[in-house]
């Protein structure tokens, strides 16, 4: 019966696209106000955010008997018109980018109208919603770097692995050597994350133009990485991290400095995630000191606010930070904590600044509106970048 479903699903999805390629081009009468987003595949069409922020859907699904849109893990019921087309608006947004899927007779499927990115650990549709005063998001008219995607071999997981590596302007033309940020991606996203979703690139070229961040090559490596001993990265404790970390510090680094232009030091380097990618840099990060000086860590649950996460000790987890806070202090030049102001690990988060800062921890700290979110994170690289390497 699910194997029918998923057949079904498939072939209404085919029909949205047949229809979308076999009829004449129409003058389509949308709500005044209203825009496509960029995160369509057709400008002229659905899904439209209106004026509210709110999200107008249209589905073509004749056969259908159920369709619903899954936003941002909120469904709502489309309601069938005339002619098979389903459509609904939802309730306004906050601004920033939304994961998305059509269900259709039950069955999940991304929405052809989409762009679709891999997040959630599956490919899904979105929507992006600017945010006003955050042009510094957007691509602008500034020198532009490039993002392109090259491949190492991993001795950890015995094959080739992507990364994807922003150069910024004037790279290709110079000679100068750059300092580097590793920066990692969060559970069920991959190397991709960053610099799609996360628009790493046109956050760097922006600031760089400003003068507000210096120039730097950003990498962003796949952390899902298994063992072919055993063991995958990932993880909230020291020995969980141990898998990626292999592959960090033996595999990834040492390729990028042979391959790049890049400044070679400790003080050069800066190693930053979200989400399990910000556990992966507290853990590494802070306790390789030799090799990195510079620490951003987003969103992470490990303080609290997930299952699983409870009485963290920070002395345990990094010898010395407690006990010989001025060492560890004169090891990082920027060490920089941030969380949404509507996620569940906000007061964790909090009280765990609090603590290092009282215990003479030279510790940055931001919060922003928003929940467990890319506009979160976006702001929190924007202003992780403009403290380092300075």
């Amino acid at each position: 019966m699910r194997t029918t479903r998923i057949m079904l699903a498939v072939m209404l999805t085919a029909f949205v696209c047949s229809q979308a390629a076999g009829q004449a081009p129409r003058r389509e009468q949308f709500p005044e106000g209203s825009y496509s987003p960029v995160t369509n595949i057709n400008r002229n069409g659905y899904p439209r955010v209106l004026a509210d922020n709110s999200v107008m859907f249209r589905v073509n699904a004749p056969q259908a008997q159920t369709v619903q849109i899954d936003l941002g893990g909120t469904k709502y019921d489309m309601t069938k018109g005339e002619g098979g087309a389903w459509t609904l608006t939802t309730k306004p947004q906050v601004p920033g980018f939304h994961y998305y899927a059509l269900f259709i007779d039950n069955v999940s499927v991304a929405d052809p109208a989409s762009q679709t990115f891999y997040g959630c650990s599956r490919w899904s549709s979105a929507i992006e919603i600017p945010e006003k005063g955050m042009d510094v998001f957007e691509v602008q008219d500034v020198p532009h770097g490039e993002v392109r995607t090259v491949y190492y071999y991993s001795k950890v997981d015995e094959s080739w692995r992507p990364l994807m590596v922003y150069t910024p302007a004037g790279y290709n033309e110079g000679k100068q050597d750059y300092p580097v940020v590793y920066i990692q991606h969060g559970g069920g996203e991959d190397h991709r994350g960053w610099m799609e979703q996360g628009r790493t690139a046109q956050i760097m070229d922006n600031l760089i133009a400003a003068g507000k961040a210096v120039p730097m090559i950003v990498v962003s490596s796949n952390s899902n990485v298994q063992s072919r001993s055993g063991g995958m990265g990932g993880g909230y404790n020291w020995q969980g991290m141990q898998t990626f970390r292999t592959e960090m510090i033996d595999n990834i680094i040492p390729f990028v400095e042979k391959t790049y232009r890049v400044r070679k030091d400790r003080k050069s380097r800066a190693m930053c995630g979200l989400s399990m990618g910000g556990g992966q840099s507290f853990y590494i990060g802070l306790r390789d000191p030799e090799v990195f000086a510079n620490v951003g860590v987003f969103s992470t649950g490990m303080f609290g606010g997930i299952s699983g996460a409870s009485n963290f000790d920070l002395e345990t987890e990094v010898p010395g930070m407690m006990t010989d806070t001025r060492n560890f202090n004169r090891q990082f030049d920027v060490f920089f904590l941030s969380c949404g102001e509507q996620d569940p690990r906000i007061e964790y988060t909090r009280n765990i600044v609090k603590k290092m800062r009282d215990g003479g921890v030279e510790v940055k700290f931001n919060s922003y509106p928003g929940d467990h979110e890319w506009q979160v994170w976006r702001k929190s690289l924007h202003e992780f970048a403009q403290y380092l390497f300075k």
